[in-house]
């Protein structure tokens, strides 16, 4: 039998498959510990252009060191693969334990609830707000402890920005004034999320789930929801202070370490002893990428952005009129049903898909193309399928101001929008 070895790591059996990784078990010869590799076609990640947001991903997990945070331990590359190696998490997620076994006891989802606060806290520590916080992202050990994983949606402003403008999410745990579009406190919009798991736990379903999504949001929006009646009195004070829908009131993360019933039974967490983060595996492996991505060209088929060429985007520009492309005047801007956008793909269509929503309108992904006008750049093509022209326009101009944050525009017209919204303020 021929065991196959990736640095000091002998590969085993494949565990897990999605769309872009497959994910192996894999033990360290020099310590002994099972890990999770996962594993990365290169060409895939170019082809896809995923560079920029596994790159980040990676590094935020690197950075974010806790007992309860899925622990990232390294990052090596071959000539066609690039190998992230992590904690082997035996447990499965919170939410199959919720499915399977029903709402928890109230001592169990405390403890969770505490893991979570414990692990969320920590990244807001490090500036890194998950936005994604969900049974389905929290994994167990095999020891029963919580990990918060999948921080591919997660956010790591620079210094200087105190509001996040990026719609993302599930939403049914995302907070109401991430749908308002106006900018949001990343941290303050977490602990919201944290407050549905935490009412899932001890409820066994969510306080706000509707059918309809008009509905759904209108009562994130209030706040519309009760406590079953076996909920204790102290569990069910905290929720409400948790999903209060006015961000300012809302209770902090360090009010919840206060409070009489989180404390109860509460065992700090002990965190590892400080070590110092180094990104250098992870800029070598992703800078070689990058010049690789210079270098060689891919076809169309199957792959991920289709790069366009000058008489691709003439073929694309209204209808064969080229004014569209050369003709910036206001009646000519309205017709215009395109937008270019800096953001990784799986950003854009988390975005889309929650303003969508949030403006009543039911979604569903399928299949799709994205158009890479730059390497930094993709091209989003909203199609009507039916209905009135004039309606369908206007649901465009709405939809995409409920999209500003993600929709690139050239530096002159970025301009021209402050300059009108100052007039707008003085008048």
């Amino acid at each position: 039998m021929v065991v196959r070895k990736v640095g000091k790591y002998e590969v085993g059996r494949t565990i897990g498959e999605g769309n872009f990784a497959k994910v192996k078990f894999a033990q360290n010869t020099e310590s002994g510990e099972s890990v999770a590799m996962k594993v990365l076609d290169r060409s895939t990640i170019l082809k896809h252009k995923m560079v920029d947001q596994i790159k980040r991903e990676i590094s935020i997990m690197k950075l974010v060191r806790h007992p309860n945070v899925v622990r990232l331990y390294e990052v090596l590359a071959s000539r066609t693969k690039i190998y992230i190696i992590l904690e082997f998490i035996t447990g499965g997620e919170l939410f199959d334990k919720i499915v399977h076994h029903g709402r928890l006891s109230e001592n169990e989802s405390r403890r969770y609830f505490q893991q979570l606060i414990d692990g969320v806290d920590y990244c807001h520590s490090k500036g890194v707000y998950h936005r994604d916080l969900k049974p389905e992202n929290l994994l167990l050990d095999s020891e029963g402890n919580l990990k918060i994983s999948d921080f591919g949606l997660s956010a790591l402003p620079g210094e200087g920005v105190s509001l996040l403008r990026t719609t993302c999410g599930t939403p049914n745990y995302v907070a109401p004034e991430v749908l308002s579009h106006k900018g949001y406190d990343g941290a303050v919009a977490d602990v919201w999320s944290c407050g549905v798991i935490l009412y899932v736990l001890m409820a066994g379903y969510l306080p706000f789930d509707e059918i309809d999504l008009t509905t759904l949001y209108s009562k994130i929006d209030k706040a519309e929801f009760s406590c079953p009646s076996f909920f204790p009195v102290g569990a069910k004070s905290l929720i409400h202070r948790i999903l209060d829908p006015n961000p300012e009131t809302r209770i902090r993360i360090e009010e919840i370490r206060n409070d009489e019933w989180f404390n109860r039974d509460y065992v700090p967490v002990k965190l590892i002893e400080y070590e110092d983060v180094n990104l250098d595996d992870v800029n070598a492996v992703f800078d070689d990428t990058e010049e690789k991505q210079a270098d060689e060209q891919y076809g169309t088929e199957h792959a991920g952005p289709l790069t366009l060429n000058a008489f691709d985007l003439i073929i694309l520009s209204q209808g064969l009129n080229l004014s569209a492309l050369f003709d910036r005047r206001k009646d000519s801007m309205n017709h215009q049903t395109r937008f270019v956008s800096h953001k990784p793909a799986k950003v854009v269509l988390s975005s889309m898909e929650v303003v969508a929503q949030s403006m009543g309108f039911k979604t569903h992904i399928r299949n799709y193309k994205v158009f890479q006008v730059a390497p930094t750049f993709v091209m989003v093509d909203i199609q009507k399928v039916a209905g009135d022209a004039s309606e369908y326009l206007k649901f465009y101009k709405n939809f995409c101001d409920n999209l500003e944050d993600i929709i690139w525009k050239p530096p002159n017209e970025m301009c021209k929008s402050r300059i009108t919204k100052n007039k707008n303020k003085k008048h």
